[in-house]
């Protein structure tokens, strides 16, 4: 199965680091990325642009609208993704739990949906469950 996790990060964490810090957390990060793309498991991990880049849009009523920024206001915006090859839900969420910055940051695991269901697409999820561990 592929699962997408979005990296979540908030500037102010990242801010904080110092500049070793900074080369540490990205060495960790660059070699978790060789570790899983050896495994088999990783098909492909982006970083973005800071959300200050971004810009959202809608169309409705065929009126299109842009905004600068991401669609919410909040602390925590995506710092990039990476797409896997997991067994099973639980399997992507031991390989996410991993990445270096779910530390500072969280990681949204979600599964993808391989085509376009015929019945509802937002049905209530049958996995949804909180864990600490």
């Amino acid at each position: 199965m592929k699962f997408l996790c979005l990296a979540y990060e908030e500037q102010r964490a990242l801010d904080a680091l110092s500049e070793n810090e900074w080369h540490a957390l990205r060495k960790e990060t660059l070699d978790y990325v060789d570790r899983l793309q050896k495994s088999g498991r990783l098909i492909l991990a982006q970083a973005l642009q800071s959300a200050a880049t971004a810009s959202t849009l809608r169309v409705r009523s065929g009126k299109l609208s842009v905004i600068d920024g991401p669609f919410a206001e909040t602390k925590e915006q995506i710092g990039g993704f990476f797409l896997i090859e997991a067994g099973d839900f639980d399997e992507a969420v031991q390989v996410a739990a991993q990445w270096p910055s779910a530390r500072i940051g969280s990681i949204e695991v979600r599964p993808i949906e391989e085509e376009l269901r015929m019945d509802r697409r937002y049905a209530t999820a049958s996995r949804h469950r909180e864990t600490t561990t």
